[in-house]
């Protein structure tokens, strides 16, 4: 459903993806990791069209993003670190436009807006301006509006950031029976438990290059030591050192 093929970004000097080879099947959750600044943010905006390859491609269910933009966007739907809403329109409004933009029938908005307001406790906002919802609330309407037009694939980028405990075991709940049936889903988090919990596969890039790819098993034997997913990141990525630093504060 994913194929990214020797994908890279330069700004300026600056190499922030470097040539990303990736495939990713029709219904995994896959997990994608770094340290901050590693690539993982410009990997999800060059996966969804908002930015321009230096050289090579993203291939979204057989379809270029470079080359047939539009056809590309119709099954993808992005859930960004940041909320990015009309906050002068309503919930309502927000999730009307959307429904708008990608062509889902008057019908099938009448139907759906309600179930999602209600399964994210929206409800009782509906009818009250975004630029009074909180971080979390918005969070949960961009997810609303995604659900909206049932993408093929979903691109999470830190979708949990704001969202109180019973929103986020909502969405995690939401992202798996979403993944089983069918719906491919491509995950950036710096919450190490969740993607062990969720993900299928987990990649791991840093300075631009992916440098790990594989099952947390497999991830596992790649390592001195064995545990969770925490203590392979920290190893893999060199984090492992820091650790030493702990025991300062004894």
């Amino acid at each position: 459903m994913i194929k990214i093929i020797n994908l890279t970004k330069r700004y300026g000097k600056l190499l922030a993806l470097d040539n990303l080879n990736l495939e990713i099947s029709p219904g995994e959750i896959f997990g994608f990791l770094g340290p901050n600044g590693a690539g993982k943010t410009t990997t999800v905006k060059l996966l969804c069209g908002l930015l321009k390859p230096s050289q090579g491609q993203a291939i979204v269910g057989g379809i270029d993003i470079q080359q047939h933009p539009e056809e590309a966007k119709k099954i993808i739907g992005l859930v960004p670190d940041f909320p990015f809403v009309y906050k002068k329109l309503s919930g309502q409004e927000f999730l009307q436009f959307i429904g708008d933009l990608y062509g889902v029938t008057g019908e099938d908005m009448a139907s759906k807006i309600p179930n999602y307001l209600e399964m994210f406790e929206l409800t009782p906002w509906a009818n009250e301006l975004i630029e009074n919802y909180s971080r979390g609330m918005q969070q949960k309407l961009v997810m609303a509006s995604v659900l909206l037009h049932e993408p093929k694939v979903i691109v999470l980028d830190e979708p949990l950031v704001g969202l109180d405990p019973k929103g986020a075991r909502v969405m995690k709940e939401i992202f798996v029976n979403l993944s089983k049936k069918g719906t491919t889903i491509f995950m950036c988090t710096h919450t190490l438990e969740i993607a062990e919990r969720m993900c299928n596969r987990i990649g791991i890039i840093q300075n631009g290059r992916l440098t790990n790819i594989g099952t947390t098993d497999e991830l596992r034997q790649q390592v001195k030591e064995g545990g969770n997913l925490e203590d392979i990141f920290l190893q893999l990525t060199g984090g492992s050192e820091y650790a030493d630093l702990l025991k300062y504060l004894e």
